[in-house]
């Protein structure tokens, strides 16, 4: 089977080596979002409700790019840097999936790439037959 690599126009350049999603068959990974804009600059500063907006657009570029939909998704992995902020990304993250949830995973983490994100955000995804 054969990867199709993935950089959306719609998501910033990725700062390292990687893409930010792959194609394997009916399966889309998607790499872990943050809110970068296309222009590489952080959205939301010190807001996580924005960050969060920014992260759920470029998680929806990606799986556009791959021919996926947010009712596609599967399994997500959510990374916070403070669980105080769980039910403001849950309310951005509801505002995307309108009731159709994945399966979850919730993380508090230390840090992230940049010391001003909030958040960070990776998906899977299975293409409809």
């Amino acid at each position: 089977m054969a990867l199709e690599r993935l950089n959306p126009r719609d998501a910033a350049v990725p700062s390292g080596p990687y893409v930010n999603a792959v194609r394997a068959g009916r399966l889309v990974f998607v790499s872990g979002q943050v809110a970068y804009g296309r222009d590489g600059q952080i959205v939301g500063v010190g807001d996580v409700e924005a960050q969060a907006t920014q992260v759920m657009e470029n998680v929806g570029a990606c799986l556009l790019e791959a021919g996926a939909r947010f009712d596609d998704v599967t399994k997500v992995t959510v990374f916070l840097v403070d669980m105080a902020h769980r039910d403001q990304v849950a309310t951005v993250r509801d505002r995307y999936f309108r009731g159709n949830n994945p399966a979850s995973t919730l993380v508090q983490v230390a840090g992230l790439v940049h010391p001003d994100l909030l958040l960070e955000i990776e998906a899977i995804a299975v293409l409809p037959d």
